[in-house]
């Protein structure tokens, strides 16, 4: 039987942590208790209530009647203070404390402990209950707002359909209205700042904006602000505006939203009683689909606090029958009868909420299915099948067999030897090479997923992922070993076909063979092998190839890192490329992209492409956030960008004594650079005033020492640039291995780096306590000057 601490830890909400009941705290004080008792006896009645009134007299503000107390034992009670505010009304401020009365005499021989424990209870219960309180007012408040969105969209439906049927009369049309509706008028204007999931209009075609409002009031919907200060139509009224406020993630839509503000201002020229604006059928259906993802992300914060509650609630129960064990006494009974009187117990408002949620999604965004409606609200994830950890453990199996086999036949064969290693070199380590880096990242992300959950980080809330498709340690695993052993088959067949007397022309295909395959599976649209995983990655890699347009999310930043360590992966890429797109690679593909000059320049771009884009990623937070730390990230990646660009430059002039010095400093300041943000930024580690020396406050893992040990491999895994500039006099097969030794060790530094990120990230998100994605909603009230 699992005890319920270990079911408790597995099953709280992480972020909400801090909020939970302490049971392990008062698990250990409970101990204490029955490690100091001791059996004692009472004297008489009254000098055992005396001691009582002078130990429990000096923490309550009421009187208690000892004399009861000497000819019948009572249990402990739980008694709720209200504090009146400091006007003395109730009603403006109300505070609940939770005070226990213990006069059983039979625990007196250890009341200082019992005091103590009851009084630590009465604090778990009062921040148990305001929490719940503060965020049960925030749904609420989040499920009023929803449904006053939701009201307006269809109203705005049902107008809009109603007036294109006026006017158009038996025009055919799709959906509600037609893709080139607008509304302008004097009391309420719409406008679009921005678009996330529909593109900007094509045309216009005006109606009646006080026909529309008023069907909107008329519905109960009213835009009509009694402030004073507010401009005044000529009826009276104050001008208002209200927008579909949509937040700009896609190149093409800002530029759309950009060029269509001008348009409007230097085309359309606005008249005095207000600008015109544009509403379309794209419009709606993206408001649509804000409001159904907030809906879904109000479903998943009432089901957290509903779990909340009821983990809370067994905790009480767990801890107080552990407390009656030891004390040998039923003093949890009026106790729990207090617990399930308060607030975060009797309140029905949530569950109330969540089945409106649930009647007004099914109803409007599931067509009346309520199984498609759960589907949306309540997502099943997908059970981890047995067959996926034997399949990796098939694969590695298989890979470890084939290496053996490989490196015996390269040995056999001589396949290394100076006569033959130029060109074998050359043409195969590129691409297997490539593919061994990629495999060994999957392997250090597959080790970051198996730790982030082991450790309770929720990774798939801070990237975003959707639970249900989202790729698990074992998925990565197998992804890996999977590829790695298609690899290494491909060089053993490779390498039997070449000692055979195939012609290298022919047998030299293999390698480029492979990659197509590899590139055609990624992008295959059949829904095999991981295909959300895979378009997700395209997705990522689009948004991070396109940045600064892109909004910039936490899995793209993240991913762009990635990029940055895999700058030889890169490279590999290049010449393997060359070589296939040169058409002979036993002629003059070698030496034509050894020599290209277009070729050297291209290796330029690429080193400096991770850079390049991390800093728009960076750029482009600045500019939506206006956090100036985001500058001074940008300004990390730019002189990474310098020191990469001298040390390529160095590496084709290695006599050159100026260009040495320029590689040493850039590179030391870059490094410099990095190492800070990588210990103070990104882990949070060097705070002076923290009580861990040097660390968080704050850590997840238990052993101190291993922080301590990161650090020191992290610092020296940064400073492998120093091979470039010392110039190990080896052969070209060793050279080769040193280069793909010093990517792969950069390689598992970022997964390293990977897990202690993460971590800091996870515990600002406790420290928020931000358990559910917070979803913009498109319809916006403003002055129709703003």
């Amino acid at each position: 039987m699992v005890k319920f601490s270990k079911e408790l830890e597995a099953q709280l909400i992480p972020e909400w942590k801090d909020a939970f009941v302490n049971y392990w705290q008062l698990k250990k004080h409970v101990k204490k208790i029955k490690i100091s008792r001791k059996p004692k006896h009472v004297q008489d009645g009254n000098s055992a209530l005396d001691f009582g009134r002078s130990i429990f007299d000096s923490i309550r503000s009421f009187t208690i009647n000892f004399h009861k107390a000497a000819d019948k034992p009572e249990v402990p009670q739980v008694k709720s203070i209200i504090k009146e505010g400091e006007d003395g009304s109730e009603q403006e401020e109300q505070e609940e404390m939770y005070e226990t009365e213990n006069e059983l005499a039979q625990l007196f021989s250890e009341e200082d402990g019992v005091r103590i424990f009851f009084e630590m209870l009465d604090e778990e219960l009062k921040k148990v209950n305001d929490f719940y309180k503060t965020k049960e007012s925030e749904f609420l408040e989040r499920g009023d707002i929803l449904n006053k969105q939701l009201q307006i969209l269809l109203d705005l439906k049902q107008v809009l359909s109603d007036r294109r049927r006026k006017i158009h009369g038996s025009r055919s049309g799709s959906g509600f209205f037609s893709r080139t509706n607008s509304l302008s008028g004097r009391n309420s204007d719409f406008s679009e700042t921005a678009s996330e999931y529909c593109d900007s209009p094509t045309g216009t075609e005006t109606s009646q904006t006080e026909e529309v409002i008023a069907a909107l009031e008329k519905n109960g919907i009213n835009f009509v602000n009694s402030a004073s200060t507010r401009a005044k139509t000529k009826i009276g009224k104050p001008k208002m505006a209200m927008r579909i406020d949509i937040p700009a993630t896609t190149p093409t839509r800002t530029i759309a939203a950009v060029t269509s503000m001008l348009w409007e201002d230097l085309v359309n020229n606005p008249k005095k009683d207000g600008p015109r604006e544009y509403i379309n059928k794209k419009k709606i259906q993206c408001a649509e689909k804000m409001i159904r993802s907030a809906f879904v992300e109000l479903y998943r914060g009432l089901g957290l606090l509903k779990t909340y509650s009821s983990l809370n609630m067994v905790a009480f129960v767990k801890i107080l029958k552990k407390f009656d064990k030891v004390a040998k006494q039923q003093a949890s009974a009026s106790y729990l009868k207090q617990v399930k009187r308060s607030h975060f117990i009797s309140s029905d408002k949530v569950v109330r909420l969540m089945d409106e949620v649930e009647s007004l999604f099914t109803q409007h965004f599931a067509n009346s299915d309520r199984k498609k409606a759960m589907k949306f609200l309540r997502p099943q994830q997908n059970k981890e099948s047995h067959m996926v950890t034997f399949f990796v453990g098939l694969f590695t199996g298989c890979f470890v067999t084939l290496f053996s086999v490989y490196a015996i036949l390269a040995h056999l064969s001589g396949m290394f030897s100076p006569r033959t290693e130029a060109g074998y070199v050359e043409t195969v380590y590129p691409i297997f090479s490539m593919f061994a880096l990629l495999s060994l990242h999957l392997f250090m992300y597959g080790c970051n997923l198996f730790l982030w959950k082991s450790t309770r980080i929720n990774y798939n809330f801070i990237f975003e992922f959707q639970p249900r498709t989202a790729l698990k340690y074992r998925d990565a695993f197998l992804i890996g070993t999977c590829l790695m052993t298609a690899v290494v088959g491909a060089l053993v067949i490779h390498l039997i076909l070449l000692s055979s007397g195939f012609s290298p022309s022919q047998v030299d295909a293999i390698p480029g063979i492979l990659l197509l395959i590899f590139l055609a599976l990624l992008i295959c649209p059949l829904n095999i092998f991981y295909r959300p995983t895979r378009f997700y990655f395209l997705k990522v890699i689009r948004n991070i190839v396109c940045s600064p347009f892109y909004k910039v999310l936490m899995v793209d930043f993240f991913m762009a890192d990635q990029l940055t360590s895999q700058i030889p992966l890169m490279r590999h890429l290049e010449s393997s490329a060359c070589y296939f797109l040169a058409g002979s690679l036993t002629t003059h593909g070698l030496p034509t992209c050894k020599s290209g000059r277009m070729y050297r320049e291209l290796a330029y771009v690429i080193s400096f492409a991770p850079y390049y884009w991390r800093a728009m990623q960076c750029a482009r937070r600045w500019f939506d956030e206006a956090d100036i730390n985001h500058l001074a990230n940008l300004g990390k990646y730019v002189s990474a960008m310098v020191a990469a660009g001298a040390r390529l430059t160095y590496a084709r002039t290695p006599d050159s004594q100026l260009w040495l010095a320029i590689v040493l400093v850039t590179s030391a300041i870059a490094t410099v650079y990095q190492l800070y943000w990588d210990f103070v930024k990104d882990w949070g580690f060097f705070n002076l005033k923290s009580k861990n020396p040097l660390l968080r406050d704050e850590l997840i893992l238990k052993n101190k020492s291993i922080y301590y040990v990161s650090i020191a491999l992290n610092l020296v895994l940064r400073v492998v640039w120093v091979e470039t500039v010392m110039h190990f006099n080896v052969g070209l097969f060793e050279s080769r291995l040193l280069d793909f030794s010093l990517a792969s060790l950069e390689v598992i530094r970022r997964g390293h780096w990977n897990f202690y990120r993460l971590e800091n990230e996870h515990l600002n998100n406790v420290g928020k306590f931000r358990a559910v994605k917070a979803v913009p909603l498109p319809f916006r009230e403003t002055d129709s000057d703003g």
